[in-house]
């Protein structure tokens, strides 16, 4: 069966998403607790759990509350031990995801062609993705990728790599049904950057950002048994900011990994994000008319913090609805690096996102954006089939929590932007006292 002929003929679509995050939520008590209960008051300290209050994240999801006994050792978790929770605690919401995004897209165990995995919480050979492959029960001869050293773009890395493999599939007549698997456990290594904040008074807020999550997507090519698309895949663009290898990452040490952010993150990337829209527009000429502006467009943006969507706001003209599957990601289980962006992709085409679109109107072309260390840019165009999401809408939204079933859930959280005027972008007092926090330290 010959691939669709559409966009160049790639013929490349997203057929089914899932997303599985932990049981447990943190709020910024959470982080209260641990810092009282092994250090010492102190200045960088005390900046950092005052930062902590206004990141603008309500909860953080995670495998474990203050009180697991990984993280209340009198020493902080070796990387054994954290790489023990990882395969116990993580690799489960892997497999569950992956679950999800098969039953989605209707096709069987035997249909998986390859499998491309990606993390930035562990470094164990065989990686995770063979126990993922293992877990799902796949005992066929698959080709596996696992992508390291790709951070928070991890997951749109993964997504590229598996479309070059379809097409590599299609170029040759066969059929290639991708499965892309995020998994990253990092509020494991809590007590390593209270560690480094308490040792050398540096004010690091990773600990205040980062959150647990695995997500997953299968990509198919076209060829073979018809499967109907949640998104085609119609285009993407991947750069390296020059000279920025110092600004982001996330590197290893005997107590887990140590993030790597300098201030400088949300300005570079907001001077980043235009150009490669630009590039990734004239790589598509074949877009409607009305979809050439990046307000003409929803954004599916991978929320690394505050400062990054507001600073995207600002760079792109766009409004905080057009983003609004980002910040409800966001506010409501923390950035989970990799793994986050599958799950916004999976949130925006719920009923209660498809409510907030900017005017009213929920657009048909997407653009997906993710910064990893490099920095690197990874951007895509997705075009979003209508007619499978008003059918299917609002089911296929990451699994309830109690919090998220409160009276305080999603949509509640989503009233502080929500409402405002159409272009009007954050501006507030805790993004400015963030701001003003982190502008003179090495490492935020």
């Amino acid at each position: 069966m010959a691939a669709p002929n559409n966009f160049r003929e790639l013929g490349l679509s997203v057929i089914g998403l899932g997303t599985q995050y932990p049981p447990y939520n943190l709020t910024s008590k959470a982080l209260d607790v641990l810092s009282e209960r092994f250090y010492p008051e102190s200045a960088s300290m005390k900046k950092v759990l005052s930062i902590n209050r206004f990141t603008g994240i309500d909860t953080r999801s995670s495998i474990g509350e203050p009180d697991h006994p990984l993280v209340n050792k009198e020493q902080a978790p070796s990387i054994k031990e954290l790489h023990e929770i990882f395969m116990s605690d993580g690799v489960p919401l892997a497999v569950e995801a992956a679950r999800q995004a098969i039953a989605e897209a209707k096709i069987d165990l035997t249909q998986i062609t390859h499998i491309v995995s990606t993390t930035c919480t562990d470094s164990a050979n065989p990686g995770f993705d063979h126990f993922v492959a293992k877990g799902l029960g796949i005992t066929h001869q698959v080709e596996k990728v696992l992508l390291h050293g790709v951070g928070c773009s991890g997951g749109l890395a993964a997504m590229r790599t598996g479309a070059n493999l379809a097409l590599g599939h299609a170029a040759r007549g066969k059929p290639a049904r991708v499965l892309c698997v995020a998994l990253e456990v990092s509020t494991t290594m809590v007590r390593s950057e209270l560690n480094s904040i308490h040792e050398l008074q540096e004010t690091r807020i990773g600990a205040c950002l980062f959150s647990d999550c695995a997500s997953a997507v299968i990509l198919s090519n076209g060829i073979g048994e018809p499967t109907e698309p949640v998104y085609e895949l119609l285009g993407w663009d991947h750069k390296i900011i020059p000279e920025t290898e110092q600004d982001l990452g996330f590197d290893v040490d005997p107590v887990g990994w140590k993030v790597i952010l300098t201030p400088r993150v949300p300005k570079l990337a907001g001077a980043a994000i235009d150009p490669s829209f630009t590039d990734l527009m004239a790589s598509l000429p074949q877009l409607p008319k009305d979809y050439q502006k990046p307000d003409d467009f929803d954004w599916a943006m991978h929320p690394g913090g505050a400062t990054i969507l507001t600073g995207a706001e600002r760079a792109m003209n766009i409004t905080p609805e057009h983003m609004r599957a980002s910040y409800d990601t966001y506010m409501n289980h923390g950035n989970s690096s990799s793994a986050t962006i599958y799950s916004v992709l999976n949130r925006l085409r719920s009923k209660d996102m498809d409510a907030l679109a900017p005017g009213g109107r929920v657009r048909e072309y997407i653009v997906g954006c993710a910064f990893g260390p490099g920095i690197s840019v990874e951007m895509c165009v997705l075009k979003r089939n209508m007619a499978y999401g008003t059918r299917i809408s609002g089911l296929q939204t990451p699994p309830e929590t109690e919090s998220e079933t409160s009276d305080d859930g999603p949509e509640a959280a989503l009233d502080e932007w929500a409402e405002r005027p159409a272009g009007e972008t954050r501006n507030d007092s805790d993004e400015a006292f963030i701001a003003q926090a982190v502008q003179s330290v090495d490492l935020d």
